[in-house]
């Protein structure tokens, strides 16, 4: 046997498939890693390079160490536990995919924005099914406003409308679809495969929600030398670590409580506020403002429950302070 550096392309239920020169190989890690692995997030993903035992004969391959990654993408596990799950790994591109029907979502967005951002990757919007929106301009307008700088494409698989994907497929770099079910990823990805290699399904008429078609993370190598990655339809997008993702995505409240006269200011009742001035002229619109605090705290929740609980008796110190004053007004 001979140790080799490979790339993770599916995992499944604790169990990898490995790629070396053109083969595969499954694999698991050995019983040292995984005594010495602190977190889960430690453990191989989709997208991973990974040093492994690759043996000639047909039994599995043993991965023994992950190489450093370039980027991650990391959510908060669904569900109740509290615990990180590591998506996809070493991706240049992120593909956020949306469908122009009742899935469309820009609070949806927002967090996916945070997130890609965080992970280092650079994020892309696809909105898709533009074939089912009459008033596609409007929609696009809406997403402009959340994700200034990011490049927003409309498709459409029954026109054939993917090649404005392909420009981003260039050889050696890595780009992964993400979205709810049922906004078209795996269809977008046969289209760009130019064959039925992921398996599609269609959404209930009802909601629009689609049936987890994808079930597992896969990562594909396209004739170019390009990596596309697939990932299952995402119905809980919890925070992790998500701080720097969460002041990108959210960059102008960023800046603009950095204007404000207090520089611990909670945009409350303080005298000076820029944000609450914001809020006030209409330059930021209330909604917003209210994701970006679901967000930080959520992500102060996922830091830790020390770190949640300390955030929350902030708050209510606060909101205490301020009745305090009110009352000290009315007196």
């Amino acid at each position: 046997m001979r140790e080799i550096r490979a790339r993770v392309i599916l995992q499944e239920k604790g169990l990898y498939t490995i790629s070396y020169e053109g083969k595969e190989k499954k694999a698991a890690v050995s019983g040292k890693f995984r005594y010495e692995t602190a977190t889960v997030s430690d453990y191989p993903t989709v997208g991973d390079y990974v040093v492994a035992t690759w043996p000639e004969d047909g039994s599995n391959a043993v991965i023994s160490s992950v190489f450093p990654r370039k980027s991650v993408f990391l959510r908060k596990a669904a569900g109740g536990s509290h615990q990180e799950q590591v998506v996809a790994a070493n991706v240049d591109t992120i593909f956020l995919c949306m469908s122009l029907n009742k899935n469309f979502n820009v609070r949806r967005l927002e967090r996916y924005l945070a997130i890609s951002w965080n992970s280092g990757a650079t994020p892309v919007v696809v909105l898709t099914k533009a074939d089912l929106c009459e008033d596609i301009l409007s929609k696009v307008t809406e997403v402009e406003a959340v994700a200034p700088g990011v490049d927003i494409l409309t498709t459409s698989s029954l026109k054939g409308e993917f090649e404005k994907v392909k420009e981003y497929l260039t050889p050696g770099k890595t780009v992964a679809f993400m979205g709810s079910s049922g906004v078209g990823k795996s269809t977008l990805i046969n289209k760009i495969l130019g064959v039925d290699s992921l398996r599609t399904s269609d959404v209930r008429a009802e909601d629009d929600r689609g049936r987890h078609t994808t079930t597992h993370r896969e990562l594909v190598e396209l004739e170019n030398g390009a990596f596309v990655i697939d990932t299952p339809g995402m119905r809980e997008l919890g925070m992790w670590d998500s701080d720097e993702g969460i002041s990108e995505a959210f960059g102008e409240i960023e800046k603009l409580a950095m204007r404000c006269k207090f520089s611990n200011c909670s945009h409350n009742t303080e005298p000076g506020c820029a944000i609450k001035a914001a809020l006030k002229d209409g330059t930021l619109s209330e909604e917003r403002f209210l994701a970006y605090r679901k967000l930080k705290t959520e992500n102060a929740y996922a830091a830790g429950d020390s770190a949640y609980l300390q955030a929350k008796k902030e708050k209510f110190k606060k909101i205490a302070m301020a009745n305090k004053k009110s009352k000290k007004i009315f007196l």
